[in-house]
């Protein structure tokens, strides 16, 4: 490299003044790189800590958790926090007191019927003498109505029973009797009393389906207010006398007793045959009739069809009546008749 001029020394170049960045009183600082074409790269400074005023005492930072006690000391200064031993006490006390145990059946009641009578019965509002005085009353009066109700409901219990004094089981059928049987009696208009003596009395019946084996027959006539007579004891049946004899033309009757307060009678399963059942009478002169029953029904004795049980037929036929339906205790008969048709088949 040449130089064409005189030697001499370099001019000095003047240093270009400070420039004052608005970043730095920002608190920021700036570097200035020998490349102009680096931009500054801005600096982070501490920020100056905050002076406080004289005369205000600085207060704690805050905790982390807000509910720690300390808490309390720093919104309310002067407040002494709570101490972890008087939490450990109240704690532990309210596990030793005891549950309330729950209230009776009977205090429940007696709370609704306090407030009840509160509300609806106004004239045992007053002082709480006058209202215990009412209140007794009330109750007293209300205990002798349900005695009353209770008292009738067993008179009218014990006085009608719908079911018999004693409960036995069916008997089983038995064997039917093997005697000499009669011809059945030929329908005619009307039968003269010799005729009618020609057929021998009944002396036993025997009913297999129900279990009655040969049972002897006494004679029953009427009362002296005209209703048909029964037998002295229940182990045996009556016929009666004023009708046909069984295997006449006409309707003949056998009457039995049902039970009695020592048992069932001997027609206690009377209402148990069914049609196509078999009713045996034995007669005196060794022969044997044989009924088969075509109907039962039973008959409130206020309204007895006397004229369907004991009225001319123009057969042989046969009824066997008893009692049955509601037991009156106050009477001591039972309210109902029962009554089994049957005609003779042999």
């Amino acid at each position: 490299m040449g130089y064409s001029g005189r030697t001499g020394p370099m001019p000095a170049v003047p240093r270009p003044p400070e420039r004052q960045d608005p970043v730095e009183e920002q608190g920021l600082a700036t570097k200035w790189w020998d490349s102009d074409e680096t931009q500054p790269i801005p600096v982070m400074r501490e920020p100056a800590e905050k002076r406080e005023p004289a005369g205000v005492r600085a207060l704690p930072e805050e905790p982390e958790d807000w509910w720690d006690p300390g808490w309390q000391a720093v919104q309310s200064p002067g407040a002494v926090p709570l101490r972890r031993e008087i939490l450990q006490a109240a704690v532990t006390t309210a596990r030793e007191v005891p549950a309330a145990s729950p209230a009776s059946w009977g205090q429940v009641l007696g709370n609704t019927f306090s407030l009840w009578t509160e509300r609806h019965l106004r004239w045992l509002r007053g002082s709480p003498g006058q209202r215990r005085g009412r209140l007794a009353a009330t109750v007293a009066l209300a205990a002798g109505l349900v005695a009353v109700a209770i008292g009738a409901g067993g008179l009218v219990t014990a006085s009608v029973s719908a079911t018999p004094a004693v409960k036995v089981a069916r008997p089983a059928p038995i064997a039917a009797p093997t005697e000499q049987t009669a011809v059945p009696a030929v329908s005619q208009p009307a039968v003269t009393a010799g005729e009618a003596a020609r057929v021998a009395r009944p002396v036993w019946v025997s009913i297999p389906a129900i279990g009655i084996r040969k049972t002897s027959l006494i004679h029953l006539g009427l009362t002296k207010s005209g209703t048909l007579q029964v037998p002295k004891t229940t182990t045996v049946a009556g016929w009666f006398t004023g009708g046909p004899r069984p295997g006449a033309v006409g309707s003949a009757v056998i009457a039995g007793h049902v039970d009695s307060h020592t048992g069932p009678g001997i027609f206690f399963w009377l209402r148990a045959l069914r049609p196509g059942d078999k009713v045996y009478v034995g007669r005196a002169d060794g022969t044997m009739a044989i009924f088969t029953v075509f109907r039962e029904h039973m008959y409130a004795k206020d309204r007895f069809p006397t004229e369907a049980v004991y009225g001319a037929v123009p057969d042989a036929e046969l009824r066997l009546i008893t009692c049955g339906g509601i037991f009156d205790h106050a009477t001591g008969s039972y309210l109902s008749n029962v009554v089994v048709f049957a005609r003779l088949t042999s």
